[in-house]
């Protein structure tokens, strides 16, 4: 059985995952990549998430949400998320239908989110707002 092309590559760099969505994703791989990101951030102990929408060309309601609720997973395991790459015509629909990231970060492009990130989790690894566990 041959497998085509990847949907959706999740790259570490640093304490940061990178999580690249390559085509639309139907409901069910939504899902999927929400689930195998969130287990990512545990084993890789990430402090930080982009995620790079670059590549679709539409974002249904559930995309939108799923994205959201990644973000909110992402948070409660210690890691900050920032979306990327959300296109011109994607953006206009999307304010269009009233669709939204909610308190999601959002960056032009990888390079920015980056930026983001560094400026939010810094040096130190600790995420900025964040309280100091006492141990």
């Amino acid at each position: 059985m041959t497998s085509g092309p990847a949907l959706v590559s999740i790259l570490r760099q640093g304490s940061y995952l990178v999580a690249s969505i390559h085509t639309a994703l139907d409901d069910s791989q939504m899902v999927r990549f929400q689930a195998d990101l969130v287990d990512q951030i545990g084993q890789h102990r990430a402090r930080g998430v982009i995620i790079d929408v670059a590549a679709l060309d539409v974002l249904d309601s559930f995309g939108s949400r799923t994205l959201r609720t990644i973000a909110e997973m992402a948070r409660l395991r210690g890691a900050v998320t920032v979306i990327v790459g959300i296109q011109p015509d994607v953006a206009l629909a999307m304010v269009a239908l009233g669709m939204g990231t909610g308190d999601v970060a959002t960056a032009l492009d990888l390079e920015e989110g980056l930026a983001y990130l560094n400026d939010r989790v810094g040096r130190s690894g600790r995420v900025a707002g964040m309280p100091e566990l006492r141990r």
